[in-house]
């Protein structure tokens, strides 16, 4: 993400990332004592985030909504993210070892962004899992390649006690079918205790900022979203292009609209979506989803 230079947050804030301060100041014991979870809970379930620029750690609405999302299911034994931010075939898996250094693939906020730490657990049994399971064709692993953005900084938020092995998967294509396909070959790993999430935006609109009146495209292109989803219509959202209204608008580039057809590709019933945030932000949809 390399957007115009000087952004600023539009979130009320004491400093870069102050709502994310105290949000571990409040929640980080509860973030360590959570409930991990158990063969007994069945499988979890298969999430999409709208994860946003850097300075959503200034929104505390956002942060709470995502920690509680995070405590309302049982702690995963790891995590598997697919980003709107890294597009690589054949699909290929982030650096798996504990402390492999963040990616921060953005410029232009404030210097602290890039400081700001995530230090998550050795994933390296995780990075085997996924080799079998991507198998027989070789997957490659980018060992100095940690967390993009998109996977990130919303784990900042849902699990911000940084102690859930997590492993990034690269987007193979930005074709909607390859990313509805790789959801399917992860669906196994949901009945193992491991989160599937997939990390985009609901609508992706810089055009918005500047034009309000184009907020009614991304409002149509939500709400079509959210009709195709409760009628568990993969078809229509794979062909989003021509079938959505204000597709144009919602997302000019398909890079942060595909991490959804991943998240579909996981689900046992893609007409079980729920939405965990339904917020416009912006002109934009921050809606993030659940299905199981």
């Amino acid at each position: 993400m390399t957007p115009a230079t000087n952004l600023t947050s539009p979130f009320t804030s004491r400093g870069p990332a102050a709502a994310y301060d105290d949000l571990l100041a409040r929640v980080l014991r509860q973030a360590r004592d959570q409930r991990i979870w158990e063969p007994s809970d069945g499988p979890l379930p298969s999430l999409f985030v709208s994860h946003g620029a850097p300075f959503t750690l200034d929104d505390p609405q956002w942060l709470d909504a995502l920690f509680d999302w995070g405590r309302s299911l049982p702690k995963p034994r790891a995590i598997v993210v697919v980003s709107a931010h890294w597009e690589q075939a054949p699909v290929a898996i982030s650096g798996a070892a504990a402390g492999t250094p963040l990616y921060y693939d953005f410029s232009g906020f404030h210097p602290r962004y890039k400081t700001l730490p995530y230090a998550s657990p050795d994933a390296t049994d995780l990075a085997r899992r996924l080799t079998g399971l991507l198998g027989p064709t070789p997957v490659h692993q980018f060992a100095g390649r940690g967390l993009d953005h998109g996977a990130f900084i919303p784990l900042m938020a849902m699990y911000p006690a940084a102690d859930v092995p997590v492993v990034q998967l690269s987007m193979p294509s930005l074709e909607p079918a390859a990313l509805l396909a790789l959801g399917a070959r992860l669906r196994p790993l949901r009945d193992e205790g491991i989160l599937i999430l997939g990390s985009g935006f609901m609508t992706h609109s810089f055009a918005v900022f500047h034009r309000p009146e184009l907020a009614s495209d991304t409002t149509a292109f939500d709400a079509w979203a959210v009709d195709a989803l409760a009628r568990g219509d993969a078809d229509a959202l794979t062909d989003y292009r021509r079938k959505a209204p204000g597709a144009a608008v919602a997302h000019p580039t398909a890079d942060h609209f595909v991490p959804l057809l991943c998240t579909v590709g996981g689900a046992d019933d893609p007409a079980s979506a729920i939405s965990a945030i339904d917020r416009m932000v912006m002109g934009n949809s921050t809606r993030s989803l659940q299905l199981t």
